[in-house]
């Protein structure tokens, strides 16, 4: 079992404009739970803003935080999609996406211009979220006689179990969702009942 309980991201999306010689930066804040949904939220900003110059973006994903991307999308190496990771990582945040779209005013910003802009945009946009701490939970589909309901749903009650799905007929089944910090007791209690099985998530 995963040793992470628990992890940060933000409630909702957010977004914010950072103005540097004569550039304009608009930077977009999303919570995201997949790659499709980061992929379609990039072509929604691309589409609102069709005649920018650049559309770069990073993002962290999964409790765990280890997928991530930062793109550049033409601009200079490491000038923009890092130093929008970096803010994001700098919150410890994960399921995340930043999106900062430039329009060029016609001044050159340099490298350094480049990192700071694109950084600068990215963190006003995240300023503006509120940061939730979200539980992980672990799903348990357990089997069971229809003689063992009350005892099923008294554990499920003690540990605050979600019922995602269910079915009660002669032969009861219902799949449960529980924190995971509570998954291991929860199984165990489960598990002393009469003709109960329990079947995890990735089984």
């Amino acid at each position: 079992m995963d040793s992470i309980e628990s992890y940060l991201t933000i409630s909702s999306s957010a977004e914010a404009l950072l103005k540097e010689k004569s550039s304009k930066f608009f930077a977009y804040a999303f919570p995201v739970n997949s790659i499709e949904e980061i992929q379609s939220r990039i072509v929604e900003v691309k589409n609102d803003h069709h005649s920018a110059r650049h559309w770069c973006y990073a993002y962290r994903l999964n409790p765990d935080g280890k997928e991530f991307r930062a793109n550049d999308d033409g601009e200079p190496s490491h000038s923009a999609g890092d130093p929008i990771l970096r803010q994001i990582d700098s919150r410890n945040l994960t399921n995340t996406l930043v999106i900062v779209v430039r329009y060029f005013g016609g001044i050159k910003l340099g490298v350094g211009g480049l990192i700071q802009a694109y950084g600068g945009a990215a963190a006003q946009a995240l300023d503006q979220c509120r940061i939730i701490e979200k539980e992980i939970r672990e799903e348990l589909r357990i089997e069971f006689d229809y003689t063992d309901m009350n005892d099923v749903m008294r554990i499920m009650k003690k540990f605050g179990a979600d019922m995602h799905e269910h079915e009660f007929l002669e032969s009861c089944w219902i799949v449960s969702r529980i924190r995971r910090k509570e998954f291991k007791e929860f199984h165990k209690q489960l598990s002393l009942l009469h003709k109960v099985n329990l079947i995890p998530k990735n089984e």
